[in-house]
């Protein structure tokens, strides 16, 4: 047979082969669109993390853009509703981004938080009231008492006496009905929290100045930063604006934490834009561009303190004044952990002594068995608890509600 013949019998084969490919790969591709399902993706779009559902070859990432919203960054309420399924068209991922930037009222969560509140004071309130509601009292039952109370970080000036009052309660030794002892142990506890204490934030009040400022104080890992953030999110849900002053340089995250916060309700940080900068400057920055911005209210959040660190404690007196030659502080306000315990009421004595606080926010109160830090800190230093953090979203921040605390305490469940 001729060599040219049988070249041109293998090349039509050839092609015709091929052709019988690409139809039946043509053919497969159609019967998948009118199927439903999605076409395989090609190279190309797994290189690309442009496109939709792709990946980078690269680094194996999938496209943020069309990753769900992190459930820890939204409001609770929003978290709790079942995940939407992404189009790929970013309409439902700028929803879920929008609902982010939307704070809770301060109505909504202080009604959200009170059953929180409840949970975590509850512990030490339910033992005192089966141990006060027996036939009889010895002097084992009072010596229980008082180490429930201290157990609770009620403190031992506190402790020693609600227990004075208690024993010499003529409702406590002849009264055996439940209810006369819940409500004799709520008017003592509400006595002991100092009920007709102001405990509004000066930036709330209708007569505040513009800027109203705000120190934040606490030593690290009290959640001070994050109380920032989460009292930035409380003013804008009051419909007031809002600046941030990043006066903790020497942490290196602290300014960047505090940036995310504020970007997400368009709140301006002002931050330096080298670690270790002088902590003062960045506030008297701040105190200026808030008086620009006719800003309703400045935060200033300032380094984690070492209570032994006397030269540190003396560089918020500094921040203090350097802010003051612009704009007048109002409050100073300091975070503490209220797992902590009486470990916080000394640094509450340091914090007091060195710039002079006006209000404490207990931050961590969610699960905790040590409510009574709340009474003890107001006994110690006279100074009203203003707001509380009960869990790990960024509305669950409140006002402090005494009544609510107290209701707290004594509920059953």
């Amino acid at each position: 047979m001729d060599t040219k013949l049988i070249v041109g019998i293998i090349v039509a084969a050839v092609v015709i082969l091929a052709i019988i490919v690409a139809v039946v790969s043509i053919r497969r591709y159609h019967e998948q669109r009118s199927s439903g399902e999605s076409p395989r993706p090609t190279v190309d779009a797994q290189a690309n993390p442009d496109a939709p559902g792709g990946r980078s070859v690269q680094d194996g990432v999938t496209n943020p853009r069309l990753e769900p919203v992190s459930a820890q960054v939204l409001d609770p309420i929003v978290a709790a509703e079942p995940a939407p399924q992404i189009d790929g068209t970013g309409e439902i991922a700028t929803r879920m981004a929008d609902a982010e930037r939307k704070p809770e009222s301060s109505t909504s969560r202080l009604l959200r938080l009170r059953s929180r509140l409840a949970k975590s004071a509850n512990p030490f309130g339910k033992a005192l009231f089966n141990i006060l509601t027996k036939d009889a009292l010895t002097e084992a039952d009072w010596e229980e008492v008082e180490d429930i109370l201290l157990m609770a970080d009620v403190g031992a000036e506190a402790s020693a006496q609600l227990i004075e009052e208690l024993r010499s309660d003529a409702r406590v030794t002849g009264q055996r009905d439940p209810s006369a002892i819940r409500e004799l142990l709520r008017s003592k506890l509400l006595v002991l929290l100092d009920i007709d204490k102001d405990r509004a934030l000066r930036a709330s009040r209708a007569d505040a100045p513009k800027p109203s400022v705000i120190m934040m104080v606490g030593v690290n890992g009290t959640g001070k930063t994050t109380t920032a953030g989460k009292l930035a999110r409380l003013f804008v849900a009051e419909s007031k604006t809002v600046v941030m002053g990043a006066a903790d340089t020497f942490r290196a995250a602290a300014a960047d934490q505090l940036e995310t916060w504020g970007n997400k309700v368009s709140v301006p940080v002002v931050r330096s834009d080298r670690d270790g900068a002088d902590p003062a400057s960045v506030a008297f920055e701040a105190a200026n561009r808030a008086v620009e911005d006719h800003a309703d209210v400045l935060i200033i959040d300032t380094a984690g303190r070492l209570q032994n660190k006397a030269n540190l404690m003396d560089e918020l007196g500094k921040i203090r004044r350097v802010t003051e030659k612009t704009v007048t502080v109002d409050e100073v306000l300091l975070v503490l952990d209220a797992t902590t315990g009486q470990n916080g009421m000394a640094q509450a004595k340091v914090f007091a002594q060195a710039i002079g606080i006006t209000g404490i926010v207990l931050s961590k109160m969610d699960g905790s068995a040590k409510g009574g830090i709340v009474i003890s800190v107001q006994k110690e230093l006279g100074v009203p608890v203003k707001l509380v953090g009960l869990g790990e979203g960024p509305d669950d921040l409140a006002p402090f509600d005494a009544e609510a605390f107290v209701d707290g305490i004594l509920a059953q469940g």
